[in-house]
C-alpha cells in the first residue's frame, strides 16, 4: 500500500504557513505517498481547498479524519495535544519542533511512540541544502524585517531629489550577517537606504561589500582568526568585545534603522543593543528585533509589540515574520519537506534509515525515547 501522509491546519498562535502545496501534493504522490489535507490547511497562505483536491490530495474536514491511518504527518510547528494523541503507534512526524524549547510537544510525541524529525535540525552539508528550512525561512524573514522596518519608520528610505529640495536616504546598520542579515541588506539596499552591517565572522565582510553595503568592526589580528574551520565564530576576548562595543555604539547614534539578527541555537539569543544604546538614537528611528522569541537581542523589545520608547525610538518585535509573508514562506517550506521525505519514502515504501547521517542528525523521539542527545542535554 501507499505511504499515508497527512497534512494538518496549523493551530499554534499567529501560524499562517503551511506544509505542504498543491506543487507538493504532485511531488508527494510521484514519490508513491497518498495525500490527505486537512480543511482550511491552506488558507493563510492564500491556497483554497479546491487546490489541494485538483492536485490529488484528498481533503477531510477535521483533524482526526486526516490522521486516521497516517504513516507520516507533515506540519510547520509541532504537533498540538490533540493532533499528538490521535497519532498511531510507530508514526513519523516532520515539523520545525522547536525542540529545545517546546519540551512538552517532545515528550508527548515520546509518549505517543512518534518518530519525530526536527527540521531545523538538518545538518548544514551539501547534500542537504535543499531541505535547509533555517535558510528559506531566515531569507524571507530578512526580507520581511525591512518591509517591517519601512512601515514604522516615519520617512522614505531612498534619497529623493524634487523641486522642493532634497530627501535624505535613510541610515540602516544590520547586526548579524547570516542568511537573514544577508537578505535584509540587500533588501535595504533595494529600497535605496545606505547600509552598514557587522558580524564576528571576518569571511562576512566580502558577502557584505558584494552588496554594496559597508563593513564595520575592530579589525586587528584577533579578528582575522576569528572564525573556526568550520565557518562558525570563535569567543571574542573582552578586550577585543571592548573594542567593537565602542566602535559599534558611536555608530549606532548616527542610525536611522537597526536590525538585529543573532541567534544561538539551543541558548537565548545574544543581547546585542542595551537601554543604553537604544536611549542614544534619535526620536523616529526604528529597531528590528529578529530573534525577539528567543529573548530578543535589543533590551526593551517585546514579543508581538511595537514598543516606543521615552525618547522616540520604535522597537518591532513581531514573531514569525516569514509568516508574514506566508505564501512564499509556504511555498519554499513545503519544497524542503519534500526534498526530506525523498529520504523516508523508496519506491512507495516508507523507510526510517537512522544511519543516514541527515535523518540522524535531525530525528529527536523514536521508538519510545528521546534520542537527539541535545535534547536529552
Amino acid at each position: 500500500m501507499a505511504v499515508a501522509v497527512a497534512v494538518t491546519r496549523e493551530r499554534r498562535e499567529g501560524e499562517t504557513r503551511c506544509a505542504v502545496t498543491p506543487e507538493t501534493v504532485k511531488k508527494l504522490i510521484a514519490l508513491g505517498a497518498t495525500v490527505a489535507v486537512e480543511a482550511g490547511t491552506g488558507l493563510g497562505s492564500s491556497i483554497p481547498d479546491a487546490d489541494y483536491a485538483a492536485a490529488g490530495a484528498t481533503v477531510k474536514p477535521d483533524t482526526r479524519a486526516v490522521l486516521d491511518g497516517a504513516d507520516i504527518v507533515l506540519k510547520v510547528r509541532g504537533p498540538t495535544a490533540q493532533e499528538t494523541s490521535a497519532l498511531k503507534p510507530g508514526a513519523v512526524v516532520v515539523s520545525m519542533l522547536d525542540a529545545y524549547r517546546d519540551k512538552a510537544t517532545v515528550e508527548a510525541l515520546r509518549g505517543a511512540g512518534a518518530t519525530a524529525f526536527a527540521m531545523e535540525f538538518v545538518p548544514r552539508i551539501t547534500r542537504a541544502q535543499v531541505m535547509d528550512v533555517l535558510s528559506s525561512q531566515a531569507n524571507l524573514a530578512g526580507y520581511r524585517a525591512v518591509i517591517e522596518a519601512a512601515y514604522a519608520y516615519g520617512k522614505g528610505f531612498p534619497m529623493m531629489m524634487t523641486a522642493a529640495g532634497t530627501v535624505a536616504a535613510a541610515k540602516c546598520f544590520v547586526m548579524g550577517v547570516g542568511v537573514a542579515g544577508l537578505q535584509a541588506i540587500a533588501t535595504a539596499r533595494r529600497l535605496g537606504a545606505v547600509v552598514t552591517a557587522t558580524d564576528v565572522r571576518p569571511a562576512t565582510k566580502e558577502q557584505v561589500e558584494s552588496l554594496g553595503a559597508k563593513f564595520l568592526a575592530v579589525e586587528d589580528e584577533e579578528f582575522r582568526n576569528a572564525q573556526t574551520a568550520g565557518g562558525y565564530a570563535k569567543e571574542m576576548s573582552d578586550d577585543y568585545k571592548a573594542k567593537q562595543a565602542e566602535l559599534t555604539a558611536g555608530h549606532i547614534v548616527k542610525q536611522d534603522v537597526v536590525i538585529t539578527t543573532a541567534l544561538i541555537p539551543g541558548r537565548p539569543a545574544p543581547k546585542l543593543l542595551t537601554a543604553a544604546h537604544v536611549a542614544s538614537m534619535k526620536p523616529g528611528s526604528v529597531i528590528v528585533d529578529l530573534a525577539v522569541e528567543a529573548g530578543g537581542n535589543v533590551e526593551g523589545s517585546k514579543l508581538n509589540e511595537v514598543v516606543t520608547t521615552p525618547n522616540g525610538v520604535s522597537i518591532v518585535g513581531w514573531s514569525n515574520l516569514p509568516g508574514r509573508i506566508a505564501a512564499d514562506a509556504s511555498a519554499l517550506y513545503a519544497r524542503n519537506l519534500t526534498a526530506f521525505l525523498g529520504l523516508l519514502v523508496k519506491d512507495g515504501t516508507l523507510t526510517v534509515d537512522l544511519e543516514d547521517e541527515i535523518l540522524k542528525a535531525a530525528v529527536v523521539t523514536h521508538g519510545g525515547a528521546v534520542v537527539h542527545e541535545g535534547v536529552k542535554g
